[in-house]
């Protein structure tokens, strides 16, 4: 028999409005015998069972559901299925030489991530529970990805993120099985890119960005452009690829600038693109100051805010950039503007680009809106899966 934690009366609103995630103040009782990492169901408070899912104490998200409605779950039958619905999906919605296999709760795996880099994956395990299923999750990822194909030469551990540490964690990386060659080379986009799998950020490339970077390509036939926060030059190569005159790319870590340079050579853009170790914030008013100006501003920064707590100060970071970016937007040119923080919502980007516009004297028309690639997909009632906001906007001066 599993254990069971009941809930308090009138607790558990997120999970029965479609979440999957149990904070530590909604539950009543958990039984003495019921060890942190354990896998438990969930009952409400009068008995009736709401899901089974992973415990840990240590956590504020106390509880996190792996599955809803199916009570006495086998965990094995359940971990197969799920690993094969996502592969199924992807081989449906997306470019699977390169992409995100496996997007925590989105997948009904809350608190692991996979991503696949050609013939390697890269695994973040955020959690506990999740961290002891992850080698039977690899273990049947290899299986399928095999059935198609796909030998996996290697497999690399990135679960060194700080929120390891709210769960009583230890961070975690470094080869899972033998070692391999931990620069590896992908194709996005008809792209040649390193993918630095040891000590690139995250789990070594942003692969949520991939249609998005697409979709710059055809606003950047004989275009000058600017690629802020270009981190390994992604958008960059896009815009090269896409027939730019001119691309100038900054972003102030010298290993990405390094990386990005190595990458624009492997795909012969030496001469397009113009890299500089810059921090984007000194950069962009200095560029107002001497008159300059582009077809295309790409506006790409890392997140300004990983709490609700600091939404304020985040909220001038955007207006900042943007109010600055259309600044050095040629009439009738275009901004790429982005925001990747969870609590950064659509509707307060929106307000904020807004607010930008009419501080500049800019007029904006949006061309699209989108979000992340569908490898990054989107679970409605489903903890922080939409985070990606990406907006095209054609700039115009006020006349």
């Amino acid at each position: 028999m599993r254990n069971s934690i009941k809930l308090k009366k009138g607790e558990g609103r997120t999970i029965k409005s479609g979440g999957l995630w149990i904070y530590d103040n909604e539950i009543d009782q958990i039984p003495e015998s019921v060890n942190d990492g354990d896998i438990v169901d969930v009952l409400d408070f009068d008995g009736y069972f709401l899901g089974t899912g992973y415990i840990n104490r240590r956590s504020k998200i106390t509880v996190r559901l792996l599955a809803r409605r199916t009570k006495d779950v086998d965990i094995d039958e359940l971990l197969t299925m799920r690993v094969r619905d996502a592969w199924e999906y992807r081989k449906k919605v997306c470019d699977t030489s390169c992409c995100r296999l496996i997007f925590g709760e989105a997948d009904f795996l809350p608190g692991i991530v996979v991503d696949k880099f050609s013939d390697v994956l890269v695994v973040e395990s955020l959690a506990l529970g999740i961290d002891r299923l992850k080698m039977r999750i690899l273990d049947e990822l290899k299986k399928v990805l095999a059935a198609d194909g796909f030998a996996i030469r290697g497999i690399y551990e990135r679960s060194d993120a700080k929120v390891r540490e709210l769960e009583g964690m230890e961070r975690s990386k470094g080869f899972i099985g033998e070692p391999f060659d931990t620069k590896v080379e992908i194709v996005e986009n008809g792209i040649r890119f390193i993918v630095d799998v040891e000590d690139g950020q995250k789990t070594g490339f942003f692969l949520d960005q991939k249609y998005n970077r697409l979709a710059i390509q055809r606003l950047c036939k004989d275009a000058e452009v600017i690629d802020c926060f270009t981190h390994t030059g992604s958008f960059a190569l896009n815009a090269a690829k896409g027939g730019a005159k001119k691309v100038t790319a900054a972003d102030i870590s010298e290993t990405a600038i390094a990386q990005a340079c190595e990458n624009a050579a492997l795909n012969g853009f030496t001469d397009t693109v113009d890299f500089v170790c810059t921090d984007v914030f000194d950069l962009l008013p200095n560029l107002i100051k001497e008159g300059r100006s582009y077809d295309v501003v790409i506006l790409d920064p890392p997140a300004f805010t990983k709490s609700r707590s600091s939404i304020r100060d985040a909220v001038r970071g955007y207006k900042e950039i943007n109010l600055r970016g259309m600044k050095l937007v040629k009439n009738g040119g275009y901004l790429c503007t982005c925001s990747c923080s969870h609590f950064m919502d659509p509707a307060t980007f929106y307000d904020t680009i807004e607010k930008a516009a009419k501080d500049a004297h800019k007029r904006i028309r949006q061309v699209e809106y989108r979000t992340q690639g569908p490898d990054h997909p989107i679970l409605w009632d489903g903890g922080d899966s939409y985070y990606l906001k990406f907006y095209i906007l054609q700039v115009s001066d006020e006349i």
